[in-house]
C-alpha cells in the first residue's frame, strides 16, 4: 500500500471537509412529501403513469412533469482537472461536486455530476448524447484539447438542448465582458484592438473566437503557443489552431506584444516581462489569467508602466477573471426559456450584461464586502466581483433575450419585468451578505479569543480562521497540548497564533482585579475572582475582551449556553438600551429564516419581546434582509384565547407606539407566518409576504424550534448570535462543525468592525 502522500495544512483542511459528516458536498432531497400511502401512490406507482402517459404524448411536457427543466449534468472524463493535469475521471469528482453546488449557489440550478471513465472520443459521446431527456442542459468540464473541441461540436449537433464548456466560452465570456470595459475607459473600439493570446488550449482558442465575433478583425489576434506565434508558414498545426493562424512576420511573444492593445494570457507563470509590457502601446490592457500565478503580476508591470489595466485570475487582485460570473446564469437564462442552445448571440449577450453591472453603483453590501478597496468603476474596477446580488437578475435575462431574438428559445418569456422579480427571489440574499462579511474581515483582519483553545475542533478552527486570512486568533489552553495536537492533526505549525495559558498569563492579576470590581458586592471573594480566571477559559477569554487585548472572541463546544452566558456577563455589560439575546439564523431550501430569543429570555414580557423583535429586525437587515417580523404565539389573532395570545399582543401594541422602520404583524401562528397562501385568509395583516424573522413567546419555543430544525429540517444553524452585548462574543454549539466555529468567529471579529 502507498504511503499516504504529504499535504499541505490547506490540503488537510480541505480533506476534512470532504470527509466530515456525510461524505461529499452534494445530497438528493425530494421536493415533494413522502410521508403517507397515498403520497408514494401519486408518486410513484400507480399515480406516476399519469405523467408518463402526458410525455409520451407530447414531449415538451417533460418539463412540467419533471425536475429536466432546472438540472444541468456536470460531466467529465478526468483528462484536464484544474491545473492538476489527467488524474482521470474518479479523481475529478471533487471538483465536478463542487461545481454542482456553484450552479445551486449562484443560480438556484440542480446539478448532477457524471464522471465518464473513459479517454475515447467516440466512447464519452456515444455515453453523453444519450442523456438529453434526463437534464435541460450539459456543463462539460475538465476535458483536455483538442479532444474538448471534438466532443463539444459532435454533442451540439447530436443534442438539442445547451451543450457548454465551460473552460473554453466561461472564461472568454469574462474576458469579453472585461475587455469591453477596459475599451471604453481608455478611448478604444473593439474593432481597433490589436490582442495577443498567449495559450491555444481551449480557454485561448474560445478567447479568440469570440473576440473574433465581437468585432476585433481576425489579422489583429495574434494567438500564440508554446512554439510562438501561430502563423500561415506553420505546418505543425492542428485545425483548431490553424483556423486562427495570420499572415505576420513575427514570431516569438515578444514581437507579437510589441505597440499590442491587449494581452490575454492563459498559459504559465512569467511567461511576459516587464521588458515586454513595456514595448505595448498606450494604456494596454493586460489580462494575466494563469493560476495559481499570473504571466505576470501587478507588481511587475508597474515597475514600467502607469498606465496599464490589469486582470488576473486571482481573487487577491483586483479585476478578477472568475468563471463563476458567468456559467450558473448563463444556463439559468437557457433552461428559463428551454433553449436548445447556447449560441455566440448569447455569450456576447452574457458578456455585456456583465460588463454593464461594473458601470452602475455598487450596492451597499458588496461595497462593504471590499471595503479595502473603492468598487467604483475605473481601472481597478472593470469586472462586477463574484458576490454581487445583482448578476443573478442581469445575466439571466440578457441571455433569454437573446436567445429569443436568435430563435433557440423553444419557450419565450412574455413578462421579462416579472422574469427579473421572479429571478431575484430565487437566492436568498443570505449568501451575498455572508460573504460580505468574511470579505470585510479579511480587508481589516482582528484578534479573535478561541476560548476552548484545546479542543481539537477548536484548534482546527483557529488554523482556518488565521488561513483564511481573517486575522490572529488567540487559543487559550497549556502550549505544549495545542502544539502536540497541530502536530498529530498534520496543521503546519503554530505561526500567526497566539497561545495564552489562562493559569500562568502575565494578565492574571490584572483580570482577577477586573472580575473582583465587578463581582464583590454579588457575593465573591477575591479568590473566587482569582479561581474564575485561572480556571475558566471562558471567563479569561472575556476578560481579554472587555479589556481591550482581543477584539472578539468565539466559545461554546463544552458548556451549555446559558452557562457560557452566565460566564460572559460577569466580563462584559449589555450595550446601554439593549437585552443580550440569542439569535438563530436557519437557511434552508434557499431561504433564511431568523429566530429569537433561542439563548436567553425564558418567560419574554409585552416589552422584552418588542425589544426582541426590534434587534433582531436590526441584525436581519444588516445581514441583507428587508425584515418581516412575527410575534408568534399558538393562537392566530385569537382563536384561540389565552395568556401567551395575550402578552404577544401586548408586544404588537408596545411596537405600535414605538413606530418601527419594519414590517411586524402578530399574534400568529407559525404556519401562517411561513406560507403566503394561509396568509391571504387575514387580508388585513400587515405582513407584505411571510416572516423571516420569529420572535417566540419564549426561550423553551425558540430553543427547541431550532433544535428541531438542525436535526430534522435539513437546513444550516448559524448562531444563535449573541445580540446586545457591549463587546463582541459569539457561541457556537456544543456539536459545531469547524466551519461553523469559523463562521461565528469571523461574525464576532466583523461586530468589533462595527463597532470600531
Amino acid at each position: 500500500m502507498d504511503e499516504p502522500r504529504p499535504s499541505t495544512t490547506l490540503e488537510r483542511e480541505a480533506l476534512l471537509m470532504h470527509a466530515s459528516g456525510r461524505p461529499g458536498k452534494i445530497e438528493i432531497t425530494p421536493t415533494k412529501p413522502l410521508t403517507t400511502q397515498r403520497d408514494l401512490s401519486l408518486a410513484y406507482s400507480p399515480g406516476v403513469a399519469a405523467p408518463c402517459l402526458e410525455i409520451a404524448h407530447d414531449p415538451s411536457t417533460g418539463y412540467d412533469y419533471t425536475a429536466r427543466g432546472n438540472m444541468v449534468a456536470v460531466i467529465s472524463n478526468g483528462t484536464a482537472v484544474l491545473g492538476l493535469g489527467d488524474l482521470g475521471a474518479l479523481a475529478s469528482k471533487p471538483v465536478m461536486e463542487g461545481k454542482a453546488v456553484l450552479f445551486k449557489k449562484f443560480a438556484d440550478i440542480d446539478a448532477l455530476d457524471l464522471e465518464v471513465d473513459t479517454r475515447d472520443v467516440d466512447e464519452f459521446v456515444n455515453c453523453v448524447r444519450f442523456l438529453g431527456p434526463t437534464f435541460g442542459g450539459i456543463n462539460l468540464e475538465d476535458i483536455k484539447a483538442p479532444e474538448c473541441f471534438i466532443i463539444e461540436q459532435r454533442l451540439k449537433e447530436l443534442m438539442s438542448i445547451p451543450v457548454f464548456h465551460d473552460d473554453q466560452h466561461g472564461t472568454a465570456i469574462i474576458v469579453a465582458a472585461g475587455l469591453i470595459n477596459a475599451c471604453h475607459l481608455t478611448g478604444r473600439d473593439l474593432s481597433d484592438l490589436t490582442v495577443v493570446i498567449n495559450g491555444a488550449g481551449a480557454a485561448g482558442i474560445a478567447c479568440a473566437e469570440l473576440v473574433k465575433f465581437m468585432g476585433v478583425p481576425h489579422a489583429n489576434v495574434l494567438l500564440c503557443d508554446t512554439k510562438g506565434v501561430i502563423h500561415k508558414d506553420r505546418q505543425d498545426l492542428n485545425q483548431w489552431k490553424s483556423a486562427h493562424a495570420v499572415e505576420t512576420e513575427r514570431r516569438t511573444l515578444a514581437e507579437a506584444l510589441s505597440g499590442a492593445d491587449a494581452f490575454l494570457g492563459l498559459s504559465v507563470k512569467g511567461a511576459v516581462t516587464p521588458e515586454m509590457v513595456a514595448t505595448m502601446a498606450d494604456k494596454p490592457l493586460i489580462f494575466a489569467m494563469a493560476n495559481p500565478d499570473p504571466e505576470i503580476t501587478p507588481e511587475e508591470v508597474a515597475t514600467v508602466r502607469t498606465d496599464a489595466i490589469m486582470a488576473t485570475g486571482r481573487s487577491d487582485y483586483p479585476n478578477q477573471i472568475n468563471n463563476v460570473l458567468g456559467f450558473p446564469y448563463i444556463f439559468r437564462g437557457a433552461l428559463d426559456v428551454r433553449a436548445r442552445s447556447i449560441n455566440m448571440e448569447m455569450k456576447v449577450a452574457a458578456a455585456r450584461a456583465i460588463a454593464q453591472l461594473a458601470r452602475e453603483d455598487v450596492p451597499d453590501e458588496v461595497a462593504a464586502a471590499y471595503s479595502g478597496r473603492r468598487l467604483r468603476y475605473g481601472p481597478e474596477y472593470i469586472i462586477p466581483v463574484p458576490f454581487d446580488p445583482r448578476m443573478i437578475f442581469a445575466i439571466p435575462t440578457a441571455v433569454a433575450r437573446a436567445a429569443m431574438e436568435t430563435g433557440v428559445a423553444t419557450m419565450p418569456i412574455v413578462d421579462m419585468d416579472a422574469y427579473r422579480q421572479a429571478l431575484s427571489a430565487r437566492l436568498d440574499p443570505t449568501v451575498a451578505s455572508l460573504q460580505a462579511i468574511h470579505n470585510e474581515v479579511a480587508n481589516q483582519p482582528q484578534r479573535v479569543v478561541f476560548a476552548e483553545g484545546e479542543e481539537e475542533k477548536s484548534i482546527r478552527a483557529a488554523v482556518a480562521f488565521r488561513n483564511g486570512g481573517y486575522g490572529t486568533p488567540i487559543l487559550v489552553g497549556r502550549e505544549d497540548r495545542i502544539a502536540e495536537a497541530v502536530k498529530r492533526l498534520g496543521l503546519g505549525g503554530l505561526d500567526g497564533i497566539e497561545v495564552y495559558n489562562a493559569r500562568v498569563s502575565y494578565h492574571n492579576k490584572s483580570y482577577t482585579d477586573y472580575i473582583y470590581g465587578r463581582m464583590n458586592r454579588r457575593g465573591a471573594l477575591y479568590r473566587d475572582a482569582q479561581r474564575w480566571v485561572n480556571q475558566d477559559r471562558n471567563v479569561f477569554g472575556a476578560c481579554m475582551v472587555a479589556l481591550g487585548d482581543a477584539d472578539a472572541m468565539v466559545t461554546g463546544l463544552t458548556r451549555h449556553q446559558h452557562h457560557v452566558v452566565d460566564q460572559i456577563a460577569m466580563c462584559i455589560d449589555p450595550t446601554p438600551g439593549d437585552r443580550v439575546l440569542g439569535l438563530t439564523m436557519v437557511v434552508a431550501r434557499g431561504r433564511t429564516v431568523f429566530i429569537a430569543d433561542t439563548t436567553v429570555h425564558e418567560a419574554p414580557t409585552a416589552e422584552e419581546m418588542a425589544d426582541i423583535a426590534q434587534q433582531a429586525a436590526r441584525k436581519a437587515r444588516q445581514l441583507g434582509h428587508e425584515p418581516r417580523v412575527a410575534l408568534l404565539s399558538y393562537s392566530t389573532f385569537g382563536a384561540p384565547e389565552g395568556a401567551n395570545p395575550i402578552v404577544t399582543r401586548e408586544a404588537v401594541r408596545i411596537l405600535d407606539a414605538r413606530n418601527p422602520d419594519f414590517e411586524y404583524e402578530g399574534e400568529m401562528g407559525a404556519h401562517v407566518a411561513l406560507d403566503a397562501e394561509l396568509m391571504k385568509l387575514y387580508p388585513f395583516s400587515r405582513l407584505s409576504g411571510p416572516a423571516n424573522v420569529l420572535v417566540m413567546p419564549g426561550l423553551n419555543s425558540a430553543n427547541i424550534s431550532y433544535k428541531l430544525l438542525q436535526k430534522l429540517g435539513g437546513g444550516t444553524i448559524i448562531g444563535p448570535m449573541l445580540l446586545g452585548l457591549s463587546r463582541p462574543v459569539q457561541m457556537t454549539a456544543m456539536d459545531a462543525t469547524v466551519s461553523d466555529m469559523v463562521h461565528m468567529a469571523v461574525m464576532a471579529a466583523h461586530d468589533a468592525l462595527r463597532r470600531g
